[in-house]
């Protein structure tokens, strides 16, 4: 099924919207030391601003992998990101996956607290690219 442009902005609106949304809450879970969801969100933060992104392209994605994958062919290979967010996003999807999953793995404030500002500047980034 193919998006008209309205509908198209709609979700590209919705998808970056919780892209701000899990940032927040990453912030509010931080200030409770509560490292393993603040992962989870940031990561979440990420993968919805990509998803917006892929949506305003066109490009249809179904799962998480895909996503990182289709976002390291259209936006990383082109220069339109860096490798090093692409590093961010891959990282911030390991540690989400290990938080989530394994009762053993345990986030910390020093490896979480400095994701903050890069991932600010992700979304600040796709938010510039979904305004054009």
């Amino acid at each position: 099924m193919r998006l008209q442009d309205t509908e198209r902005q709609i979700m590209v609106n919705l998808e970056y919207e919780r892209a701000c949304t899990c940032f927040k809450q990453a912030e509010g879970n931080a200030s409770m030391d509560f490292w393993d969801v603040v992962a989870n969100r940031l990561y979440y933060a990420v993968f919805h601003a990509v998803s917006a992104l892929l949506i305003k392209d066109g490009y249809k994605v179904g799962t998480h992998k895909g996503a990182m994958l289709m976002f390291g062919q259209h936006y990383v290979k082109t220069g339109i990101f860096t490798a090093e967010d692409s590093k961010l996003y891959s990282n911030l999807q390991m540690m989400r996956e290990e938080s989530d999953y394994n009762c053993v793995y345990v986030t910390t404030p020093e490896e979480m607290q400095p994701l903050f500002e890069p991932v600010r500047e992700f979304i600040a980034k796709v938010g510039n690219l979904i305004e054009e």
